[in-house]
């Protein structure tokens, strides 16, 4: 093994590949582009969404209630509803989305009130469904506020402090820094995105440079070179693991940027990402990204380029054209997709089992880097276990590179 030879097999490689529109589109023009129309464009999208929703006026509607006229007069002045007139089919207008909530009130809810009873409103509503779910809150802060009301009016009657019923106040406050708010709810996405990309960003060179070879004809040439195979093994992975590495590169510089500039743009914290858009909506505190997180999410990320370099260019050096190449790799996605995703879901957290499946292991670890935790010994066994990994793939690559009937096979 030669240093030179590699050396000299890599910037051939690399001559090559800047010379490909795939390449420089999957390593470049993704990451640079995609990724902030993604952030950018799924920000505001969901803030404009959400502001439409909260400035529409909620479609309500009111079933019973003949006997209580208090408190349907204090639904119909409420400035924030419209209510919609009864059907008999409630229940399927807000599953149909043609009202937000139904407020069912029970028969004899205001003389129920008046002698002390507790009588129960009910609030139907759709689960998950965004407007429905504002409607939710609003009908149930406006009937919190009524029920309010109701016992102060009662208090004062009797010569009773209000404070009897409120004896302290609760007051929730955020200690936590912008960049741990920021990573905890982006802090699954990102890694997801960084995982996918880099798998992406070594694809079209991998295949290029194994099956795209053959069909040119250019492998048998540059095998008869006065050169040993293992320096064209690794003079062609080092390639593949820099357009993996740039692509990695480019997307976590470009979600810095965008992380600092979106909340800029659109104000709130909505555009940190399109996974915490929503979350952002609720709350005025920035979200940030810890760059010391981007850092490490870097460095977590390069054994599994090393682990994707090698396995493409072994699952693509079996390929007779780069098209065929295409129907063998692409499947792979999946594969990496799966793991990916589960590091995503939520009660999935580090432990020594979890830190030792492929993929997933990054994902975890990288969403609690962004979050400002950095655990010292699972970072060490994620790594170390990604680059065992790693170094298996890559054996196997120049074992496969060994083998005339795997090259040249019919």
């Amino acid at each position: 093994m030669k240093g030179k030879h590699i050396f000299t097999i890599y910037t051939k490689e690399l001559r090559d590949s800047l010379r490909d529109r795939r390449t420089l589109i999957s390593t470049i023009v993704v990451p640079t582009v995609i990724i902030p129309l993604l952030i950018f464009g799924a920000g505001f999208v969901m803030k404009r969404v959400i502001s439409k929703a909260k400035q529409e006026l909620s479609p309500v509607m009111i079933v019973g209630g003949e006997d209580s006229p208090r408190l349907v007069a204090a639904l119909k002045a409420n400035p924030e509803f419209r209510i919609v007139p009864t059907t008999d089919d409630y229940g399927n207008a807000v599953s149909e989305k043609r009202v937000r909530v139904v407020v069912a009130i029970p028969a004899g809810f205001d003389a129920a009130l008046d002698t002390g009873e507790a009588p129960t409103v009910r609030i139907l509503h759709y689960e998950g469904e965004m407007k429905s779910g504002l409607g939710r809150r609003q009908v149930a802060n406006f009937l919190e506020h009524y029920r309010s009301e109701h016992v102060a009016g009662v208090l004062r009657e009797r010569g009773l402090p209000e404070s009897l019923v409120t004896p302290f106040e609760i007051k929730s406050e955020n200690v936590a820094p912008p960049e741990k708010v920021g990573g905890n709810a982006i802090g699954g996405f990102v890694p997801y995105m960084i995982i996918i990309l880099c798998f992406t960003g070594a694809m079209y060179p991998a295949m290029d440079l194994t099956a795209g070879e053959k069909e040119r004809g250019t492998m048998e040439t540059l095998l008869c070179s006065p050169v040993s195979r293992i320096n064209i093994v690794l003079g062609k992975f080092l390639m593949v693991v820099t357009a993996s590495a740039a692509t990695v590169a480019l997307s976590i510089l470009m979600m810095g940027v965008s992380a600092v500039v979106a909340p800029i743009v659109l104000g709130g914290g909505g555009g940190a990402a399109a996974a915490g858009a929503a979350a952002a909506a609720k709350s005025a505190t920035p979200m940030l990204i810890d760059p010391l997180g981007l850092v490490g999410v870097f460095a977590m990320v390069i054994p599994v380029a090393v682990l994707f370099a090698a396995v493409q260019l072994t699952v693509a050096l079996f390929a007779k054209s780069f098209k065929e190449a295409q129907s063998y790799v692409s499947p792979m996605v999946i594969v990496v997709f799966l793991p990916a995703m589960m590091g995503m879901l939520p009660g999935v957290e580090l432990s020594v089992k979890t830190a030792l499946i492929p993929i997933m292991n990054i994902s975890l670890v990288c969403k609690e880097m962004l979050s400002g935790v950095w655990h010292w010994p699972y970072i060490g066994l994620i790594f170390g276990s990604s680059a065992v990994y790693a170094a298996i793939a890559l054996a196997v690559c120049v074992r496969m590179f060994n083998r005339e009937d795997v090259i040249f096979r019919a």
